[in-house]
C-alpha cells in the first residue's frame, strides 16, 4: 500500500505574474518596474492542459495552449521548451493533448483543428543543461564530493533539443490518439474508424492502414472510440466508446482475410456495459501485475475487472465508491495504477483518492477544508486535471485545472511491494524516493509500541551517491530481528545497520554496476542473501554485514541455471529459490565455523502446474513436524506442502505418491484477492536446530513462550483488501485441502479494520497499520500529510471462533498466553460486547446462542465481574435483559463484588439492581456499600452514592438515615456532598472524570427520565488499549 507523505513540491515553467512597485523620489508616485512586466498575456495561456511521462520515467512533457516543455524527473528541471508561432496556432489550432513515443524520441501534440504536430527529441551526450556545484568546505566529505561530481558528469542527463518534425492532418476528425512503439493509433470520428500510422514505412513501403468500426462485429454500431489505454506487458488496449462501454482489444498482425475482404487490424471483447448513464465509462487503467482492468464511470465510481484470459473472460471483481458524494468529488478526470500495481490513484474534478490494489481505501484530499485550500491556492487539493506516477511509484505528478504549476507528492510505499519476504511482512518498512522509514515499536514495551508517537519511526536517508547513480530504489528488505536493512537500485545494492546508523556501499563503482538484483533479497542473521544477474550468469550471493562491500568480500556464490523469480527463507536454515525455468530449489545454509555455504539438497519441477513463473510473487513451504524435527533435509521436498502466491491467488501444492511410487503434487486455490500473507511458523520457528545456526550471531527468540501447545504460531494470515483473514491451524487447512479428503476448507477468522493493516504482532495480540492524516494549520499556508500508527485487537475474534466451535480448551490455552497483556481485560470485554450486540440485534435460536458459552468462559478470569459492569456501561438497557438472562441475579453479583472488596464494581451492580429490579427507595444495598466505602476511606465513592440516594428520595430522608446509621457525623469527610444533579456526566474519554473514579447518573424519581440512561462510569479499565469496535462510549438511552 501507498501513503502520501509531507507536503508536495511545487514547480512551474512559466513565469508567475508579479508586480513590483518602486517609489519615485521626485514626484512621490509609484511606477511599474519595466524589468518585471508580465511575460504572458493571461494566466490561462500558461495553464497546463496536458501531461505525459516517458516509459523509462526519466523525462516527462507538459503542454499549454501554445507551448511544449520537456522536463527531467530527477532532479526536476526544464530541459527544453518550444512555443508555437501565432501563424501555427491560427492554421492548426491550439494544443489539446500530448503524447510521447515510448522510447521518448518523438512527442506528438494534438490540436483543436484535427492535426497532429510531431517533434523530434534528441540528446547531446557532450552537453549539459545544468552543472551541479558541491561545497568543498568539509574535509571529511571531500572524497565523497569529488566522486559524486565525477559520476554526475558521467551519468547526468544530457542536453535535450526539441525540433519540429512534421504535421499530420486527420480529415476524419480525432477522437483519441495512442502512441505505441511502432505506430500511432488514431480513433477518428467521421467515419468512426481506427487508423494506424507507422513512424516509418514498412518493408513494402506502407505507412498507413485503416479499419472501420462498422466492420468490427464485436463492437456496437454507431459508436465512436473516445478513450484508449495501452499496456505493453499485457499487449492489451482498453477502448472506451461513446455509448459508455469498454472493450479489451488486441492488435492483430499478419492475419489477412480473403483477397476481396478488408484486412482485420483489431480483435476485442466487451467487458463493461453500463446499466444507466451514471455507469458510462469515461476513464480506464490497466494493472498488468495483477491482470486487472479499472474503469472510471460518470458517477465517480470505479469498476474493477479481472482479465482471466484473452478470449473475453473478464468478469467484474469489485466496485469502488468515491470517498465523498458526487457533489463533493465531481467527475473523475484521471485514473492510473502504480508501476508495481499495488495502488490505484483516481483524480477527481475537486480532489483525489487512492486505494490498495483490492480496494482498501487510503488517503484522499476530501478531508481537507476546501475554503482553506482555495485561500492558500493549493490546487493539488481542490481538483486534479491529470496524475502520473514518477520514480517507480515513489511520487505522484499532479496538475490542476487552470494552473501552470506542477505538484510532486511524495509517496511512502510498503517494502512488501518490492520484495515479498517474511521479514518485510512482519516488520513495517516504508520506502520513499530518497529514504527509509522503519517502525521500531516491535521491540519496545507493549504500551509504548502501540502508541502513535512519531519517535517510533526511524528515518534513514539513503546515501546521496548511491541514490544519484542507481535511482529509483527498486526494493528494500529488513532482517527478522530488525537490525539490518538492505536496498537495491537499478544496479548494485547497499546495506544499513539500524543500531550503528552506518551504511555500507561498494567502494568500487565498477563492482556496484556489474550486477542487478533480480529475484529479491533476504537476511540470514547478519548475512545478506541476494539473487543477482550479471552479464555472464545468474547467481545467489552472500554478503556479510561485518565485511566491506566489494567483489572480493562475497562470502559465497552459487550459480543458477536461470534467473530467480523469488527467494525465501524457511525455518531456521532452509532457503527456497524459485526460478524462471519453473523449478523450486531447496538449499540448506551450512555454517561450519567462520565458513558459510549453500548446499542444494532438493528441487521440485513445477512444469504444468505453474503456467507463468513470472507471475509468482512469493513462495513458502510447510513441513510436517516429524520431518522438521528429525528428518533428512534432502527428503524435505518429498514431504513439503508448498504455498505459492500467483498474482492474487494463494495456491497450495500438496505432495503425494502415486501407484508407481513417483512424487506428484495436487494443486488447490485456497484464497483469492490476496495482497499479502504471513505464515507464522516462518516468523516464530516452532522447533530449533542448534547445529544449523551461526554461532556468532543472535538468534530470534519466540515472543510467546509456550510448551507443546503452539497457540497461533501455526496459523496462516492473509489480507484480501477488505479484512485480515486467519486460519488458526495450518494442519487443519492442509487436511481439508488434501485430495484424499477433498472437503470444504475451514472458515477463516475475519478481522475488519478501518485502516490498512501492515503487519501482525502475534506476541501482542494486535494488528498494526499505518494511516495518513491530512493536516491543515492556521499558522502555515500549506497542508501536509502525517503518518500515524493504528492498531486493532485480533484476540476477541479468535476467541469467539474457538468458542463457536465449542473448543473451550483452545480458547483457554490461548487466553493464558495473553493474560499478562495490560489490555487483555479490555479484549475480553470487546468479545462480550460484540457477541451481546449481535444476539440482541439478531436473536438466535436457544441452541445456537453463543452468549452463554462466552459468559461461562469469562467466569474463569479474575476480572469477570468488572468485565460485566463495563459491558453494561457501554450498552443500552434493552441489552441488559439479554445479558442477565444468562447470568446469576444482579443481587448475587453485587454480593460477590462486596465480598471481594471491588466497591466500584459493586456500585455498577447497584445501578443494575435499581434499573432491572426496580428496587424501592429504601436501599439496604446502597447503605451497605456506603458503609464499606467509608471504612476504606473512598470518599469519592461515598459522594456519588450520596447523590444516588438523593436522586431516589429528593426529601433526603434516606440519605439522613444512612448518614446516621454510619455515624458519619463524627468523621469529617475529605469532600462535601453536593446537591443532586440530573446533568449527564461525561466519561474519562471526555477528560472530565479522573481515573479510578465513579460517577453515577441519577434517574428521575417520577420515572419521566429514562432509567436506561442511569449508567455507571466506572473508569477502572486501562487507559491505553488498542482500538476496537467494542470499545466505544456508552450509547445514549
Amino acid at each position: 500500500m501507498y501513503w502520501p507523505l509531507g507536503a508536495p513540491r511545487v514547480y512551474a515553467a512559466a513565469k508567475r505574474r508579479r508586480k513590483v512597485s518602486n517609489t519615485n523620489e521626485n514626484d512621490g508616485g509609484e511606477v511599474e518596474d519595466e524589468d518585471e512586466k508580465e511575460v504572458n498575456d493571461s494566466d490561462s495561456s500558461s495553464a497546463l492542459i496536458g501531461l505525459c511521462v516517458a516509459r523509462n520515467g526519466r523525462l516527462f512533457a507538459t503542454i499549454t495552449n501554445a507551448s511544449l516543455t520537456i522536463w527531467q524527473t530527477s532532479p526536476v528541471v526544464v530541459l527544453a521548451s518550444v512555443t508555437r508561432s501565432t501563424q501555427s496556432l491560427r492554421k492548426y489550432g491550439q494544443n489539446v493533448s500530448i503524447l510521447m513515443r515510448p522510447d521518448s524520441s518523438i512527442a506528438v501534440v494534438q490540436t483543436q483543428l484535427g492535426f497532429l504536430v510531431t517533434y523530434t527529441i534528441t540528446t547531446d551526450p557532450n552537453a549539459r543543461v545544468y552543472r551541479q556545484i558541491h561545497d568543498r568546505g568539509h574535509t571529511r566529505r571531500q572524497s565523497n564530493a569529488d566522486r559524486f561530481a565525477i559520476e554526475e558528469e558521467r551519468h547526468g542527463v544530457s542536453e535535450v533539443n526539441v525540433r519540429f518534425r512534421m504535421v499530420i492532418k486527420i480529415d476524419a476528425g480525432i477522437g483519441k490518439v495512442l502512441a505505441q512503439d511502432d505506430e500511432l493509433v488514431v480513433a477518428t470520428e467521421k467515419p468512426a474508424a481506427m487508423q494506424c500510422i507507422r513512424w516509418a514505412p514498412d518493408s513494402n513501403g506502407n505507412q498507413h492502414s485503416t479499419e472501420l468500426l462498422s466492420r468490427m462485429t464485436w463492437i456496437q454500431k454507431r459508436s465512436n472510440v473516445i478513450g484508449m489505454v495501452y499496456d505493453r506487458s499485457m499487449s492489451l488496449t482498453v477502448w472506451l466508446t461513446s455509448d459508455g462501454k469498454a472493450f479489451a482489444v488486441q492488435r492483430l498482425s499478419g492475419h489477412l482475410k480473403e483477397l476481396d475482404s478488408p484486412r482485420r487490424l483489431f480483435n476485442g471483447y466487451g467487458f463493461h456495459s453500463p446499466k444507466d448513464n451514471g455507469d458510462n465509462a469515461v476513464n480506464a487503467a490497466i494493472n498488468a501485475k495483477f491482470s486487472l482492468l479499472a474503469v472510471g464511470c460518470v458517477s465517480g465510481s470505479i469498476r474493477v475487472y479481472t482479465a482471466k484470459d484473452y478470449v473475453g473472460s473478464i468478469p467484474l471483481l469489485y466496485s469502488l465508491q468515491p470517498p465523498a458524494s458526487f457533489s463533493t468529488t465531481g467527475d473523475i478526470t484521471s485514473l492510473s495504477y502504480s508501476p508495481d500495481g499495488y495502488c490505484l490513484f483516481a483524480g477527481y474534478e475537486r480532489g483525489w483518492a487512492v486505494w490498495s490494489v483490492f480496494g482498501k481505501p487510503g488517503a484522499s484530499s476530501f478531508t481537507a477544508d476546501r475554503k482553506i485550500s482555495e485561500k492558500n491556492s493549493e490546487g493539488w487539493l481542490t481538483g486534479i486535471l491529470e496524475g502520473c506516477w514518477l520514480f517507480g511509484g515513489s511520487a505522484l505528478l499532479l496538475t490542476s485545472h487552470g494552473d501552470d504549476r506542477l505538484w510532486i507528492m511524495e509517496m511512502a510505499k510498503s517494502a512488501v511491494t518490492g520484495c515479498f519476504c517474511a521479514a518485510n511482512v512482519s516488520r513495517t518498512v516504508l520506502l520513499t524516493s530518497s529514504s527509509l522509514m522503519i517502525y521500531r515499536g516491535y521491540d519496545l514495551p507493549i504500551l509504548t509500541s502501540i502508541s502513535a508517537d512519531a519517535s517510533l519511526w526511524h528515518h534513514v536517508q539513503i546515501p546521496a551517491t548511491f541514490l544519484a547513480n542507481q535511482q529509483p530504489i527498486r526494493c528494500a528488505v529488513i532482517s527478522s530481528d530488525g537490525r539490518y536493512v538492505a536496498i537495491a537500485g537499478r544496479r548494485g545494492l547497499a546495506h544499513y545497520s539500524v543500531i550503528s546508523g552506518r551504511w555500507k556501499t561498494f567502494e568500487d563503482q565498477e563492482d556496484e554496476i556489474s550486477f542487478v538484483v533480480r529475484g529479491g533479497m533476504c537476511w540470514y542473521q547478519h548475512i545478506l542473501i541476494a539473487a543477482v544477474e550479471t552479464d555472464e550468469h545468474h547467481e545467489l550471493r552472500l554478503y556479510s554485514r561485518e565485511l566491506r562491500l566489494d567483489r572480493s568480500s562475497i562470502v559465497y556464490a552459487e550459480k543458477l541455471p536461470s534467473p530467480a523469480v523469488v527467494i525465501s527463507l524457511s525455518g531456521q536454515d532452509s532457503l527456497l529459490v524459485y526460478t524462471y525455468d519453473n523449478i523450486l530449489y531447496h538449499f540448506v545454509i551450512n555454517a561450519s565455523g567462520a565458513a558459510l555455504a549453500l548446499v542444494r539438497v532438493g528441487q521440485i519441477a513445477l512444469n504444468g502446474i505453474v503456467r507463468a513463473p513470472a507471475r509468482v510473487r512469493a513462495v513458502r513451504w510447510i513441513l510436517p513436524d516429524h520431518q522438521l524435527c528429525d528428518g533428512d533435509p534432502s527428503q524435505d521436498v518429498a514431504h513439503a506442502s508448498v504455498l505459492f502466491l500467483v498474482d492474487a491467488k494463494l495456491v497450495l501444492l500438496q505432495s503425494s505418491v502415486d501407484d508407481d511410487q513417483s512424487l506428484k503434487y495436487n494443486m488447490r486455490v485456497i484464497a483469492n484477492n490476496v495482497e499479502y500473507f504471513d505464515l507464522m511458523r516462518d516468523q516464530v520457528p516452532l522447533f530449533g536446530t542448534h547445529d544449523r545456526s551461526l554461532s556468532d550471531s543472535p538468534s530470534n527468540e519466540s515472543p510467546i513462550e509456550g510448551g507443546s501447545d503452539r497457540g497461533l504460531r501455526d496459523s496462516l494470515w492473509f489480507f484480501d483488501g477488505d479484512s485480515i483473514q486467519c486460519w488458526l491451524e495450518i494442519e487443519d487447512l492442509l487436511e481439508s485441502a488434501s485430495a484424499e479428503t477433498d472437503r470444504e476448507l475451514p472458515r477463516a477468522v475475519s478481522i475488519s479494520t478501518d485502516f490498512y493493516p501492515s503487519s501482525i504482532l502475534l506476541n501482542k495480540g494486535i494488528l498494526l497499520g499505518v494511516d495518513a492524516d491530512l493536516v491543515q494549520r492556521r499558522d502555515v499556508n500549506f497542508a501536509f500529510f502525517r503518518l500515524g500508527v493504528r492498531t486493532e485487537l485480533f484476540l476477541p475474534q479468535v476467541l469467539r471462533r474457538y468458542l463457536s466451535l465449542f473448543d473451550s480448551p483452545a480458547a483457554s490455552s490461548l487466553s493464558h498466553r495473553y493474560d499478562s497483556l495490560p489490555y487483555f481485560p479490555h479484549a475480553l470485554e470487546v468479545l462480550l460486547h460484540t457477541v451481546l450486540d449481535d444476539e440482541v440485534d439478531s436473536p438466535p435460536a436457544s441452541t445456537d446462542a453463543l452468549l452463554p458459552s462466552v459468559l461461562s468462559f469469562l467466569s474463569y478470569f479474575p476480572s469477570y465481574l468488572d468485565i460485566l459492569v463495563q459491558c453494561t456501561r457501554k450498552t443500552e438497557v434493552r441489552s441488559w435483559h439479554t445479558l442477565f438472562a444468562h447470568l446469576p441475579p444482579p443481587q448475587t453479583l453485587f454480593e460477590a463484588s462486596l465480598e471481594k472488596g471491588m466497591l466500584k464494581t459493586a456500585g455498577g451492580y447497584l445501578l443494575v439492581l435499581h434499573t432491572l429490579e426496580e428496587a424501592e427507595s429504601g436501599s439496604e444495598q446502597c447503605v451497605r456499600l456506603l458503609q464499606k466505602a467509608k471504612e476504606k476511606g473512598d470518599w469519592d465513592l461515598c459522594k456519588e452514592l450520596a447523590r444516588f440516594l438523593m436522586a431516589l428520595d429528593e426529601s433526603g430522608e434516606e440519605l439522613r438515615k444512612a448518614v446516621k446509621r454510619m455515624n458519619l457525623h463524627s468523621t469529617p469527610p475529605t469532600s462535601s456532598v453536593s446537591a443532586p444533579s440530573t446533568t449527564v456526566v461525561r466519561t474519562k474519554q471526555d477528560g472530565v472524570v479522573p481515573e479510578h473514579s465513579v460517577r453515577l447518573k441519577i434517574p428521575r424519581p417520577n420515572g419521566a427520565g429514562r432509567s436506561s440512561n442511569a449508567l455507571i462510569a466506572a473508569e477502572n479499565e486501562d487507559s491505553a488499549s488498542p482500538t476496537s469496535s467494542g470499545s466505544g462510549s456508552a450509547a445514549p438511552g
